[in-house]
C-alpha cells in the first residue's frame, strides 16, 4: 500500500514474544509425568541449558554478583517439579479456592505482592502432576455442591505467560468444563491466548485481563504485554464465547489520574465488539503496600516512581498478619465513584464484583 504525500508513517507494534527462560532446573519425579517429559523434549529442542535439582522449593546457586542480578536472573529461570501439597488455599473474594498449576511469574511489575509472598524464591516453577491437582479439585467441587466451586489459577502466578510450555490451562479449561458444579478463573497480563480459543470451555472458565492507565503500565509493568494486546486478545475472548473479564488493579493516585483512567475505559470501549458482551465483570483493586514489601520493591526497583509514603497512607488490618497501607477513605472514595462512573458510562450492561 502506497502512503500519501504528507500521511505520517504507520506505526508497526512490536509483539510481545512469548518467554523463553535462560535455565531450567528439574525434579528427578518431574519426569515420571508425561507433563514433565513435555517440557523436558520443548528444553532440549530449545537448546537450553538445565540441570536437575533436589526440590522445586529450594533453588541455590542463581548466577549474578550481587542480590539485585541474582534476582533478575531468577526471573528468567524455570523450576520443574511435583506439586506435593494438594490442599487448596482460599481465595477471597475471586473465588473459593486457589489451584496450584504454576508460582512466580516473568513479569517485573514493581506492586506486585508476589515480591513478598514468594519471598526468596521469585523463580517459576510450574507442577506437572496435573492429574493429582484436578483430583483434588474434584474433592472440592463433590464437598460444596450443589453450590459451584469456583477456583483461581493465577493467585501465585500468570499462566497464560507460560501456557505455551505447560499446556496446564488447556486441561484445566477442558476439566472445567464437563463439571456442572466447577468454574474455573484466571487473571493475566499477557495476550498469548489463542491455544484456548477453539476449547470447548461451555462458559465454565471465565478469563480476565488486568488493564490499567496507560502512565502505570509504562511505568510499573516492564515484561508483560501492551495495553492494546491484552485487548486485542480480549476481542478473541469475547469472540471465543469465554465469560470476560477486566481487573483494574492496582488503581494508583498519581497526578493526572482521572485524565489516565477515564482515558484507558474511552479505548476499551472502542477496542472492544460493538455488541454488548454478555455477563461483563469488572474489579477494582486500589494500590496497597506492607512495610515488607515496601522494603523488598525497593531494593528489587531502586529508581522506581511507585509511591509507598507511610504517612500518606491508611492502615489496614492483612489476612496474613501484617499491616498494609491502603489509601484515606477520601481517596478510595475518589478513586472508586469515578472509576465505576465512567465504566457503567461505557459499558451499562458490565457488573462490578467489587472494590477493594
Amino acid at each position: 500500500m502506497s502512503m500519501k504525500l504528507g500521511e505520517p508513517p504507520v506505526k508497526t507494534l512490536r509483539r510481545t514474544k512469548p518467554f523463553i527462560p535462560d535455565f531450567v532446573y528439574f525434579e528427578p519425579a518431574a519426569l515420571d509425568y508425561p507433563r514433565g517429559q513435555k517440557i523436558m523434549d520443548w528444553v532440549v529442542s530449545k537448546n537450553l541449558p538445565y540441570k536437575m535439582t533436589s526440590s522445586h522449593n529450594r533453588i541455590t546457586g542463581l548466577p549474578g554478583d550481587n542480590e539485585l542480578q541474582q534476582y533478575k536472573n531468577a526471573k528468567r529461570t524455570l523450576v520443574v517439579g511435583v506439586r506435593k501439597t494438594l490442599k487448596f488455599e482460599q481465595s477471597k473474594p475471586s473465588a473459593e479456592y486457589a489451584i496450584p498449576i504454576s508460582t512466580g511469574c516473568m513479569g517485573h511489575c514493581h506492586y506486585c505482592y508476589l515480591q513478598t509472598t514468594l519471598g526468596a524464591k521469585p523463580y517459576i516453577r510450574v507442577y506437572v502432576n496435573t492429574e493429582d491437582i484436578l483430583g483434588a479439585a474434584k474433592q472440592y467441587i463433590e464437598e460444596r455442591k450443589p453450590e459451584l466451586t469456583r477456583f483461581e489459577a493465577a493467585c501465585t502466578s500468570d499462566p497464560v505467560g507460560i501456557e505455551h510450555i505447560t499446556g496446564s490451562l488447556t486441561d484445566l479449561i477442558n476439566f472445567m468444563a464437563k463439571e456442572e458444579y466447577g468454574r474455573l478463573r484466571f487473571v493475566t497480563k499477557f495476550h498469548h491466548v489463542d491455544p484456548f480459543l477453539k476449547l470447548n470451555h461451555n462458559g465454565h472458565t471465565r478469563i480476565r485481563f488486568s488493564i490499567n492507565s496507560d502512565y502505570v503500565i509504562r511505568q510499573f509493568e516492564p515484561a508483560t504485554s501492551r495495553f492494546e494486546e491484552r485487548i486485542e486478545a480480549a476481542g478473541k475472548v469475547a469472540k471465543a464465547g469465554y465469560p470476560l473479564g477486566f481487573i483494574i488493579a492496582p488503581i494508583i493516585w498519581y497526578d493526572g489520574w482521572e485524565e489516565g483512567y477515564a482515558d484507558l475505559l474511552q479505548r476499551l470501549s472502542i477496542a472492544m465488539p460493538k455488541e454488548p458482551v454478555k455477563d461483563l465483570t469488572f474489579e477494582l483493586i486500589q494500590h496497597r503496600f506492607t512495610k515488607t514489601a515496601k522494603a523488598t520493591i525497593e531494593k528489587r526497583y531502586p529508581k522506581t516512581k511507585l509511591e509507598m509514603d507511610i504517612e500518606k497512607r491508611k492502615k489496614k488490618w492483612g489476612m496474613y498478619g501484617q499491616n498494609k497501607y491502603v489509601y484515606p477513605d477520601e481517596q478510595q472514595n475518589a478513586l472508586r465513584e469515578f472509576i465505576t462512573e465512567r465504566i457503567f458510562e461505557h459499558f451499562p450492561y458490565a457488573r462490578i464484583d467489587y472494590f477493594t
